[in-house]
């Protein structure tokens, strides 16, 4: 399994008009075959903050995301909406336990 976790950041001000293309994306990426979590969550200490989370059967899933027409919507919107700071990391991890 892999997965991915960071964060994006915007300016706080475009916060609402980004919400519905980041939900567009998150709604098209759980409906992909191979995906087994995608999130977007708002920082609620540090507005305009973004976390990421996403989860992915293996790399066939993943490049087929990458290949995606939501996903390069969404990276075209980045400019409109200040998107410029970006810390994402994938990890491959083994099955979850339970703690």
């Amino acid at each position: 399994m892999l997965l991915i976790l960071g964060t994006v950041r915007l300016p706080a001000a475009n916060l609402e008009a980004a919400r519905p293309v980041m939900l567009r994306m998150v709604e098209a990426s759980r409906a992909e075959d191979g995906c087994l979590d995608y999130v977007y969550a708002e920082d609620i200490g540090d507005r305009g903050l973004i976390h990421v989370k996403e989860r992915w059967r293996d790399r066939a899933a993943l490049a087929r995301h990458f290949q995606s027409a939501h996903i390069a919507a969404w990276r075209a919107a980045w400019a409109g909406f200040g998107i410029g700071e970006r810390a994402l990391s994938l990890y491959e991890v083994g099955a979850p336990e339970a703690v």
